[in-house]
C-alpha cells in the first residue's frame, strides 16, 4: 500500500488490536489449566500436558502452539518448553512467578467495562456499579492484596530507600491503602526501629498483617481499618505512604486527602506516593500513559497523572521540596513531598 507522509500504511495494526483479546484469553486459560507448571516439570509432550491439565490433546496443542507463536513458550521436536521469561514469570515453581498477577488483571471486573467502552467514553466514567473498583469494602482488594504482591515487590525496596533517605532510629509510618502491606513492611525491614500502621479495609489488612509476620516485623505492624477519607489518622507520623492510590480519584479529592495527610505529619515529615506517571504528552511511555484507560474503565474519576499534576496537588496541599524518583526498569515513579 502507498505511504502517507512518509509513514507506510499498516492494515495489520487493525487486526492486531482486534485479536489482542486472544492473547489475554490464552494466557489466562494456560494459567487456569496449570500448563506452565506441567511444562516446567517436563517432559512437555502433548499427551502428558493434556493429562496434567485434564484437557483434550487438540485443545492443548492449539493453545500451546498459540503461546509459541506469541513468544511465550518454545517448541522443539514436537515438545513444548519454557522460554527464559515463562520459566521466570509464569512457572509456579519460580519465586518470581507472576501468574497470580496475570490472573487478577484478567478478572471480569477489570475487563467487563471494556466491552462497553463507547458508553464509558460517552459518560466519562466506569460502567461498573457505584464507585467502581473503589466502592467501599469492595472484595476485589482482598484478592489484589493476595495476588498482586509479585508485581509490587520489586518496587518496595526503592520506595523504602527513598522514604528513609538513610534515616535511622525510632519513627512512625502510616501506609494508606496498604493492600498487601509490602511497602510499609519494607520500611520496617530497612529501619529496625520503624513502627508501621497499615490503613485499609479490615479483610485486606489481615493479608498485610500475615505478610508482616512472615517478614519478621509483625510486632511492629499495627492495623487501622477503614476508609482513608473517614478514619482519624492520629499521628503525628514521620512518613506517610500513598502507594498506587491517588490515581483512583480526581484532582480535588487527591488534594483533600493530601491536606489530611499533611496535618498528620510531623514538621519535615514526608508523604510518598508511588504512581504510574506519564510524560507531559500523556502518550509516553506506553505503560504509564496507557494506565489512564484502566482508570477510565474502572473508576468514576481516576486518571494517570503527570509529575506536574502531582506536584500541583502536593503544593496546593501545603507540601514543599517535591521531587520525582523514577524506579529503573519499572513503569512506576515515586513522588515525595515534605510537610
Amino acid at each position: 500500500m502507498q505511504e502517507q507522509s512518509g509513514v507506510p500504511l499498516n492494515p495489520g495494526l487493525v487486526f492486531d488490536m482486534v485479536q489482542s483479546i486472544q492473547r489475554t484469553a490464552a494466557l489466562k486459560a494456560a494459567i487456569e489449566l496449570d500448563v506452565f507448571r506441567a511444562i516446567g516439570d517436563g517432559p512437555g509432550d502433548l499427551a502428558s500436558l493434556a493429562k496434567h491439565s485434564n484437557a483434550s490433546e487438540r485443545g492443548i496443542r492449539i493453545l500451546c502452539d498459540f503461546l509459541v507463536i506469541n513468544g511465550v513458550l518454545a517448541k522443539e521436536d514436537g515438545r513444548y518448553k519454557h522460554t527464559p521469561s515463562s520459566a521466570a514469570f509464569l512457572d509456579p515453581n519460580s519465586p518470581a512467578c507472576m501468574a497470580s498477577v496475570a490472573h487478577f488483571m484478567s478478572r471480569t471486573e477489570v475487563h467487563e467495562p471494556l466491552w462497553k467502552l463507547a458508553d464509558v467514553v460517552r459518560n466519562g466514567r466506569t460502567s461498573l456499579p457505584g464507585a467502581g473498583t473503589v466502592e467501599p469494602e469492595n472484595p476485589i482488594w482482598v484478592e489484589f492484596a493476595e495476588k498482586m504482591a509479585p508485581m509490587m515487590a520489586p518496587m518496595a525496596a526503592p520506595l523504602g530507600k527513598a522514604v528513609l533517605q538513610e534515616h535511622s532510629g525510632p519513627m512512625k509510618v502510616l501506609d494508606i491503602a496498604a493492600g498487601h502491606g509490602l511497602f510499609g513492611i519494607e520500611v520496617a525491614k530497612q529501619n529496625p526501629q520503624a513502627q508501621v500502621t497499615g490503613l485499609d479495609w479490615a479483610p485486606v489488612l489481615r493479608v498485610a498483617l500475615k505478610n508482616a509476620q512472615q517478614a519478621g516485623v509483625g510486632d511492629r505492624y499495627d492495623m487501622l481499618p477503614g476508609s482513608a477519607f473517614e478514619v482519624d489518622f492520629a499521628g503525628p507520623y514521620d512518613a506517610v505512604l500513598l502507594t498506587n492510590f491517588l490515581h483512583h480519584f480526581d484532582k480535588e479529592t487527591c488534594v483533600g486527602l493530601l491536606k489530611k495527610v499533611r496535618s498528620a505529619l510531623k514538621p519535615g515529615g514526608c508523604a510518598a506516593t508511588l504512581e504510574f506517571v506519564p510524560n507531559e504528552d500523556r502518550v509516553s511511555p506506553p505503560m504509564p500513559a496507557g494506565f489512564a484507560l484502566t482508570m477510565l474503565t474502572t473508576t468514576e474519576s481516576g486518571d494517570a497523572y503527570t509529575f506536574n499534576d502531582l506536584r500541583a496537588m502536593y503544593e496546593e496541599a501545603g507540601f514543599s521540596n517535591i521531587n520525582a524518583h523514577p524506579i529503573p526498569m519499572s513503569p512506576h515513579t515515586i513522588v515525595i513531598g515534605k510537610a
